[in-house]
């Protein structure tokens, strides 16, 4: 992969939910704005950064048409966790709970 790309690898893309696909598309996006403006005033120390980045780019946007046409699963979303129950319930159990009707 290219400088840079190592946290944004398909295999990486698979796990993260559309919504943090869209967020990391908007950021590679800005980024690719200040890599062109430093490089339109001459302050960018590392072309192959924009390379990268316009990559990156089109990876997100492939992982993200590929859902949209059932090419490829989108991953499940994380069920809440069970509370565990306590195993001594106590005198609180007789009591009615609050906005209960006795």
């Amino acid at each position: 992969m290219a400088i840079g790309t190592k946290e944004l690898a398909t295999t990486e893309l698979d796990t993260f939910e559309d919504q943090r696909l869209v967020e990391e598309l908007r950021k590679a996006k800005e980024e690719l704005f200040n890599l062109r403006f430093q490089s339109a005033t001459g302050q960018l120390e590392s072309h192959g950064r924009i390379r990268a980045v316009k990559r990156d780019i089109a990876r997100l946007y492939t992982v993200i048409r590929e859902r949209e046409l059932g090419i490829r699963a989108t991953p499940e979303p994380a069920a809440p966790k069970k509370a565990k129950k306590s195993k001594a319930k106590g005198a609180d159990e007789s009591a009615p709970a609050e906005g209960e009707a006795e």
